[in-house]
């Protein structure tokens, strides 16, 4: 079993920036994948990044390509999301998600899931 808890969400204007982290807890941290979904109101949940288990590679949606960060620290069962020139439709719950195989962008196929942490961006 793995427990996710995500912090770092708030209030911002667009065009600022914000970073969320997600520890982990549980098994070896390093072993598995992580990936960041979002949550908008009347919406479904959407992939925003992934991080294969030893950071070197990484996945974007197209919507946040060069604009979000995805990075892990094994040592500190940490994953952390950058985010920069948000823009209002960035405005969601963000939720960290772990998987041992999977990097896909569907979200049913990743076993763990945090709480999530909400992001609002304000004109």
């Amino acid at each position: 079993q793995v427990q996710l808890v995500e912090s770092g969400g708030g209030l911002v204007q667009a065009g600022g920036s914000l970073r969320l982290s997600c520890i982990a807890f549980g098994r070896t941290f390093s072993s598995y994948n992580m990936g960041w979904f979002r949550l908008a109101p009347g919406k479904e949940r959407d992939f925003v990044a992934a991080i294969d288990r030893s950071g070197d590679n990484t996945y974007y949606a197209d919507s946040v390509k060069g604009r979000f960060t995805i990075s892990r620290v094994n040592a500190k069962n940490t994953v952390y999301l950058q985010m920069t020139s948000l823009k209002p439709e960035d405005t969601a719950v963000y939720y960290c998600a772990t998987d041992y195989t999977t990097l896909t962008s569907s979200s049913r196929w990743w076993s763990y899931w945090g709480q999530g942490t909400k992001v609002a961006v304000s004109t």
